[in-house]
């Protein structure tokens, strides 16, 4: 263990053993809340925290930890895209813990807690329970039953439910689509996947207990809380807290990134492209049109195939009815076969397309479905309008085309009146 550790570990218990609680006075465990900060693998990008439980008698510290998941689990890749991960709590060293933590980089912070004697030996009984082998195991999800919901959770236990109440009635303003959008944004390609995923459901106004999903905001929380102590005298619930270690790793970005002007310029110059490549004046352009157009269809379509999919044979409640569906139409995967093989049926289904994409930005006005997806409604509205223009403009040049032949074939002029003949009106 390095120096820094060491040192680390000694403020630590330095900190448990400064009789913050009441609980030190008569052999009662000591509790603490520990939140480490986000890491570089993009599951380590939103935070962690654990529950540390130090023993004065026996002067031994364990920390909580429901935040295990095992790669060597049978279907693990099956479950977790299905959404029936499977987590459990462990119990471990307090060394241990925090030279895995320290060895990544993150940062860690503590939370001295004022639990009554009674509070701090119910919860410490509890966790030593859940740990053993044959209750160690729960059923993940994201955003309401996760490493932190379960830390919270048994804090509330063990206050009686006081934790609830208070952070039930105080309002986050976020969204989860705002949190997981801007914790994952260091990772950009899948920060995008995960706002395109997200529903109607990732958009509804969050209290403080609900976002303590995520651990930064649990430990943030916890610092408005108060308690009431085994005298009746009311008092914060964090009684001490400090940064043991600062951590190496950039902070997250302040917000989420603006994705609405980049999109539109983006779907807009894309749309003119697409035109312009159209004229087919070369076979060059005429081979990027065909790149260009069969590349965005088959985006389009297998991510409307994966939201159905996360929609109807997933877990992920958070993704279900999503309305990027009327963007992302999985038929967008037989246009280019349509395009050239059924020029009429691709010119319907593009416009069906197209008129889906104009009407997503009034759905999402209508109480109940809002979503915040105006920048991927900014990006492909443009390109489906310009396809489908295009596909009208061929049936027109076609018909123009067929017009023509017929009035040759019959001895007339392209464009001769069909009321009479280049020698003037007919007269009987």
């Amino acid at each position: 263990m390095s120096w820094s550790l060491r040192r680390a570990g000694t403020l630590l218990l330095a900190l448990l053993f400064c009789g913050v609680t009441q609980a030190a006075t008569v052999g009662a465990p000591q509790i603490a809340l520990v939140t480490f900060g986000p890491g570089r693998i993009y599951w380590e990008r939103f935070g962690h925290d654990a529950i540390i439980v130090h023993e004065p008698a026996a002067g031994e510290s364990i920390v909580y930890n429901y935040g295990v998941f095992d790669f060597e689990q049978k279907n693990f890749l099956l479950n977790f895209a299905r959404g029936r991960m499977q987590y459990q709590l462990i119990a471990e060293p307090l060394d241990a813990d925090l030279s895995m933590y320290a060895s990544e980089g993150r940062s860690v912070t503590v939370q001295v807690l004022n639990l009554n004697p009674a509070q701090a030996r119910w919860l410490a009984t509890f966790l030593a329970w859940n740990a053993q082998p044959e209750n160690a195991r729960y059923r993940y999800d994201y955003f309401l039953n996760n490493c932190s919901t379960k830390v919270r959770d048994a804090l509330n236990q063990a206050l009686g439910g006081a934790l609830a109440r208070q952070l039930r009635r105080r309002l986050a303003d976020r969204t989860y689509r705002f949190d997981v959008v801007w914790l994952i944004s260091p990772d950009f390609w899948l920060a995008i996947g995960m706002d395109m995923a997200l529903g109607p459901k990732g958009d509804r106004p969050l209290n403080l207990w609900q976002e303590s999903f995520v651990p930064m905001a649990l430990s943030g929380a916890l610092r408005g809380v108060v308690v009431r102590d085994a005298h009746g005298d009311v008092r914060p619930l964090v009684g001490d807290e400090q940064v043991v270690l600062p951590g190496r790793l950039s902070a997250a970005p302040a917000d989420p990134p603006e994705l609405g002007l980049p999109f539109l310029i983006s779907g807009l110059g894309l749309a003119v492209l697409l035109l312009w490549l159209a004229r087919r004046e070369s076979k060059l352009r005429a081979a990027s049109f065909a790149l260009l157009a069969g590349a965005w269809w088959l985006i389009c379509g297998l991510s409307g195939f994966v939201l159905i999919g996360l929609w109807l044979l997933t877990g992920h409640w958070a993704a279900w009815w999503n309305e990027n569906l009327l963007l992302l139409d999985p038929l967008c995967l037989i246009l280019p076969l349509l395009w050239w093989s059924a020029p009429r049926i691709a010119r319907y289904l593009l416009t069906f397309i197209a008129i889906a994409a104009l009407i997503s930005p009034v759905i999402r006005m209508m109480p109940g479905l809002y979503q915040g997806n105006l920048p991927f409604i900014a990006l492909a509205t443009p390109i489906h309008l310009s396809l489908a223009l295009l596909s009208w403009r061929q049936r027109l040049a076609a018909g123009s085309v067929e017009q023509g032949i017929t009035h040759r074939q019959n001895g007339g002029a392209p464009f001769e009146s069909l009321s009479g003949t280049r020698g003037g009106p007919m007269h009987r």
